[in-house]
């Protein structure tokens, strides 16, 4: 059936013309400019500028430094949640070699909102005393997996995940947004490597790294200890991890290109 089509050649309504948007995404990782789209589209650039705001605030398609791209809501009805399939399978031949390396507990994780969602988790003898499951989450700010990956957000992003207010979980959380950015900072110094002892749960210490694309954070992988277990061994494992993953779904990206993005609110990378 084909569709109605005014004088000028374009569709009448405005369900029409958001579909003639989202059809130039034919690709998951598709990245285009307004002039890109309004070319393609044959859209008068304020007319597609006023329905590419209207997608992005309803996460249809998401905004950043590096053009338009598939939002949240395209890539769950797409099947492609994320690289949650994607990341699981890659990331699992790495995973078990961290947990043999380690004997430590492995876990991988994505975002949603502002809490980390747990994708994976291999055990060991430690498994059965770190209080986290495969399907279950925690706040970001105050995980290691979180704040891996909320390092490479920009702050207003950040800011606009965790929010004013960030709950005391332990004594030894971060309780305030302006400690949890110097943090970020300290992360970002590291190279990427998030380090935490005993402020989601007590007694439990990680270290955690972000797998990185070109839209900034897709998951993140972390080995967790006991609290007094040093990290320094276990740490360059961790890094390692994370670039070869990144490398082997992305292998034609750059290190330059893995870089600081805008990402928006990413719920399930």
């Amino acid at each position: 059936m084909t569709s109605e089509r005014t004088e000028s050649g374009l569709p009448p309504s405005m369900v029409e013309r958001m579909t003639l948007i989202l059809d130039r995404f034919t690709e998951r990782e598709t990245r285009l400019s307004l002039e890109q789209i309004a070319g393609a589209t044959r859209l008068p650039r304020s007319t597609a500028h006023r329905i590419l705001d209207q997608l992005v605030r309803l996460e249809w398609l998401e905004h950043s430094s590096t053009g338009y791209g598939l939002g949240r809501r395209s890539l769950v009805l797409g099947g492609g949640s994320g690289d949650h399939g994607e990341l699981r399978s890659v990331a699992s031949p790495y995973l078990h070699d961290l947990l043999l390396r380690t004997g430590a507990v492995v876990h991988l994780g994505v975002l949603d909102g502002a809490r980390v969602v747990y994708l994976d988790k291999l055990g060991g003898r430690f498994a059965t005393s770190v209080p986290s499951r495969v399907g279950g989450s925690a706040p970001a700010y105050c995980t290691g997996l979180g704040r891996a990956m909320l390092a490479w957000l920009d702050a207003e992003t950040v800011d606009a995940l965790v929010g004013d207010h960030l709950a005391l979980r332990t004594p030894a959380t971060i309780g305030e947004v302006g400690s949890l950015h110097h943090e970020l900072a300290r992360v970002r110094s590291r190279g990427g490597l998030a380090l935490e002892r005993g402020e989601c749960f007590p007694g439990i210490a990680c270290a955690a790294a972000a797998v990185r694309g070109p839209r900034g954070p897709i998951g993140a992988v972390s080995v967790v200890t006991s609290a007094g277990t040093p990290l320094e061994r276990v740490a360059p494992l961790v890094v390692d991890a994370v670039q070869r993953i990144a490398a082997d779904i992305y292998p034609d990206l750059s290190d330059s290109d893995r870089g600081r993005v805008r990402c928006g609110a990413p719920a399930g990378a």
